[in-house]
This record gives C-alpha cells, structure tokens and sequence, in this order.
C-alpha cells in the first residue's frame, strides 16, 4: 500500500531535496507550485538556491519519462507532475489564488488514489488548517524536526557518595560506572547525602571518567563566569581540540559575550588563531526600514552593532572614552583581528586558522549551517551561538532551525561541544523579562 503526498511550494523551498524525502511512495508536485518556484529562480537568498535546485532536478527527472504519468524514484517510488480542474467549493473559490488551485489539486489526488492514504504536505499552518477543514489529511513537512523540551542540554547530573566528590578534588579525576555520556558532556558530580556538596567535571570518552574543567576563574578579557553554565561554556570555548561550539540561550545568559572574550583571547594573547571572523543572519525585527546607502561594511553596521558593543564592552572604552582617547572596537577592524563577514558571501570560501562566531544562528535553516561549517579550514573552530525562542526567519521555527539541528548531529563527536545557557547576567531587568513576557 502506497501513500500518495502532495507537496506545497514552501516544502521545495524549505529543502531541495524533499522530493526524495518519502521513501518508496508516491509523490505529487501540483503544476501550479511549480509556477511559484519560478518566481524564486532569480533570487540570490537560499529560497532562490533551492528553486534553482528543484528545476534543475525536475528536468532530470523529466528526462526519464512523462513527468504526468509518474518517474520512478527512490527504487519503487514515483514522482508526478499533476493537473487538475477541479473546482474547491464556493467558499473558496473566490480570488482563485494559488494556495486553493494547490488545494483542489491534493482533493482530486484524495478521490482518486484510493490504494492508500493521500496527505498534503506544507509548512503553511493556515493552509493545513483549510486543507482539514476540507476533509484531506494535512502534515507539516520537517526532516529534522526536534522538540525544543527534547535538545541536548549538554549537562548530566551524576548522584554520587560524599567521598567520590572529595576523591574528584583530590585526584583531579573520577571515573564512571555508566559509560553511556556524550564526549565532551559536562557532569555535575552530587553528593547523595549532601546536595550541596558538588563538583563540576567534563566527561573524557577516552579515560571514561569525569575531569576538572579550563581554569577560566582568571578571566579573560577582564571577564569571568557568573554560573555554572558559563564556566561549562568558556571550558568549550577555550579548548583548542573541540571545533565545534553550539551555546543555547534566552537573552541575556551570556553567549556573544563569552565567545568573543574567547574569541579575542584566543587571537590576540594565545596566537592559537590568525583572525576572528564574526558574521550574524541579516534579518530585521519588525518591518525593515528598507536599503542602506553606503559601501558593504557601512550598510553592514546597523546589522552589527550588537557585535560591536559586546567588544567595546571586553574592552573596557565607553563612548565617552572613544572621544577622549581616539581607541574603539574599529582598531581591531583596522589590524584585521576581527573581520567582519556577511553570510550572503560565505559560499565557496576557505577560512583556515581562524575562528568563526556565527550570532542569532537560530535564524538559519540546516541547509545554510552545513555551508557555514564546511568553509571551515586546517584549525578553524566554529561557534554557534542562539535563542531558539527568538526566530526572525519565517522559514523555520524553534524546532527545526540550523542551531538546533546541529546540536543533535554533533552530540556524539568528539570535536564537537554544547551547552545550554540557563540564567540571565545582562541585568535583574534582562532577567525578569525573559522570564515573565
């Protein structure tokens, strides 16, 4: 028995590649979404990469066979191209917009296929409100879905005797019975008898044991921890092996603090890197107020002054400094210690010894993440910092966006770490905002 799914325009452009996406079934693109990607092939965003994509694919295909009869996909799956003429009830019918010619389509496919069961398919919430008004069985479409409640926290907490908590302090080590943590998990080590008697540790796959974290109580950049999740952070940070660093956060717990002090530390006083490279999705909040004039890195400011506050905070210069001694946040631009990188640009390049911050990456879809972590060269290490509950980006939502996705992917390496934010130091109002709007 064959399921039979019709897509929507907005799942071709959320991934490519969802075409192939339903295993051995029958797959129905409705020529009317074919004509909405066309209006997308030009456009130089990734909606314009994936139309592209999608027309590249269907010509192939075509190439097979009558695209209206059926090719063959995925062994015995098939792939259609459908027509219909099929008018939606008189409700709905006014306006003829695409969205009810796309309905009226996956309806005469619902009368039709009667083999098995036919769902529409789109990630338009109002579309699959109608499409079940209408009687049609309707999904989201969501490869790499994850529930929020369900992302890898990054920590674990270890209930253990008082003497194994003084055995981790004296030893600088203290190993598992239960092998089954992440590489890199930090472990919170809780006497059973005492819960205030603690240790904090990161878990070694190699020794299977727990080990003290970096000694960050120095600071760097004239920063220290505040919380336990922050010394797990510059503990991430600050390792020269880990490559990959995902921190989680609500506003204000920290995470472009902490990654640029880590950033700056580890360019300008270890040598570890050549340059910090530090780029954010340009997406605005509320309505845009339209084009910038100026050269790229003049219309690039605005994007980034919450970059250029954070390093005019490590160091030290308010604005009224800035006017008496001349110094801001523009002399490392000036020497190229941070450079500053739209994503738009980032395609096809190489991006060796250095170490990449990406801001606010709940706004990139997972497509847009893997072409920002595989420009990453010989010692580059890539830094992933985010809200998943502060989405700009229409196309994706706190449980598929690219941050989240590669939390879950990259649980399991050992280059790479995570850990999810969970108190507020910005400021006792910061705090209580995001806990109680």
């Amino acid at each position: 028995m064959q399921k039979l799914f019709v897509l929507d325009t907005n799942v071709l452009l959320y991934d490519a590649r969802s075409l192939f996406a339903f295993e051995d079934n029958i797959v129905v693109i409705p020529i009317y979404v074919i004509e909405e990607i066309d209006n997308f092939k030009k456009d130089l965003s990734e909606l314009g990469r994936n139309a592209r994509q999608i027309g590249r694919t269907l010509d192939e295909l075509r190439t097979e066979g009558h695209l209206n009869d059926g090719v063959t996909i995925n062994g015995t799956g098939l792939l259609k191209v459908a027509v219909t003429r099929r008018e939606l009830p008189v409700e709905l019918a006014s306006g003829n917009s695409v969205d009810n010619r796309i309905l009226a389509t996956a309806l005469d496919c619902s009368e039709h296929h009667t083999d098995g069961p036919t769902i529409f398919v789109t990630k338009d919430i109002n579309l699959r409100i109608r499409g079940h008004a209408l009687g049609l069985q309707v999904e989201d479409f969501d490869s790499e879905r994850t529930d929020i409640s369900e992302l890898y926290s990054g920590v674990a907490e270890v209930e253990v005797s008082g003497s194994a908590v003084d055995t981790f302090y004296s030893q600088g080590s203290y190993q598992l019975d239960d092998p089954y943590y992440h590489p890199n998990q930090f472990i919170i080590l809780r006497d059973a008898m005492n819960p205030s008697h603690t240790a904090l540790g990161k878990f070694n796959i190699e020794t299977q044991s727990v080990e003290p974290l970096i000694d960050a109580k120095r600071g760097i950049w004239g920063i220290r921890p505040r919380n336990k999740e922050q010394a797990f952070a510059l503990d991430l940070l600050l390792n020269d092996n880990i490559k990959v660093v995902t921190l989680v956060g609500k506003a204000g717990t920290g995470k472009t603090l902490l990654a640029l002090a880590a950033g700056l530390q580890k360019v300008t006083e270890e040598g570890v890197y050549q340059r910090l490279l530090v780029s954010r999705p340009i997406l605005p909040l509320g309505k845009d107020i339209g084009y910038l004039p100026g050269s790229m890195e003049e219309k690039l400011n605005p994007w980034m002054q919450p970059i250029f506050d954070n390093v005019e905070f490590l160091m030290g210069f308010s604005k009224t400094d800035e006017r008496r001694t001349g110094r801001s946040y523009k002399e490392l631009l000036d020497l190229g210690i941070i450079q500053i990188e739209p994503l738009m640009y980032i395609r096809g390049r190489s991006l060796p010894h250095q170490i990449m911050i990406i801001d606010e990456a709940q706004n990139l879809t997972p497509h847009e993440v893997k072409t920002i972590i595989t420009r990453a060269g010989e010692n580059t290490k890539v830094i992933l910092s985010g809200d998943p509950y502060q989405i700009d980006n229409p196309y994706v939502d706190s449980t598929n966006n690219g941050l989240c996705h590669v939390v879950n992917r990259f649980a399991g390496e050992r280059i790479a770490g995570h850990i999810t934010l969970l108190k507020g130091e910005r400021s006792e109002l910061a705090e209580l905002a995001a806990n109680m709007l």
